[in-house]
């Protein structure tokens, strides 16, 4: 079996967009193309389908770090926030995108809930490794 980190990153979430798109459950909602992704960000993503690159890289790090809550997200996705003549500092992302997409990953039945934020499920452990393993021939 292939495991997610045998690939690289950016290649994998690319073929993973791919394949959710065809995910009905998987959808941007209609405040997305105003909506910034944290307040050290100056606009809102120009990607037409960040919605789906966002979704790929929460499904890549779930896997790679097991059970991660939004908390732990909203610091891997955050970044820093430049202010001028003052020294930049460190800002963790917003929470709403990161908590729809997580949403949206239950109803697809790809994540689940447990006591320590989301896992896995074997459906989407079996989505990620299929998508590893076309990457990998």
């Amino acid at each position: 079996m292939v495991s997610v980190k045998e690939v690289p990153a950016q290649e994998f979430v690319e073929k993973l967009k791919e394949e959710l798109k065809k995910i009905e459950q998987i959808k941007p909602p209609h405040w997305m193309s105003f909506a910034k992704t944290g307040s050290h960000r100056e606009r809102p993503p120009q990607q037409k389908d960040f919605w789906y690159i966002r979704a790929a890289s929460l499904l890549r790090r779930i896997s790679i770090e097991g059970s991660v809550g939004v908390e732990r997200l909203r610091t891997y996705y955050g970044g820093k926030k430049r202010r001028g003549h003052k020294p930049a500092i460190s800002k963790i992302a917003g929470g709403s995108i990161l908590r729809k997409l997580l949403q949206q990953l239950e109803a697809a039945d790809l994540v689940a809930k447990n006591k320590k934020g989301r896992k896995l499920t074997p459906k989407g452990q079996k989505l990620l490794s299929s998508v590893a393993k076309g990457m990998k021939k």
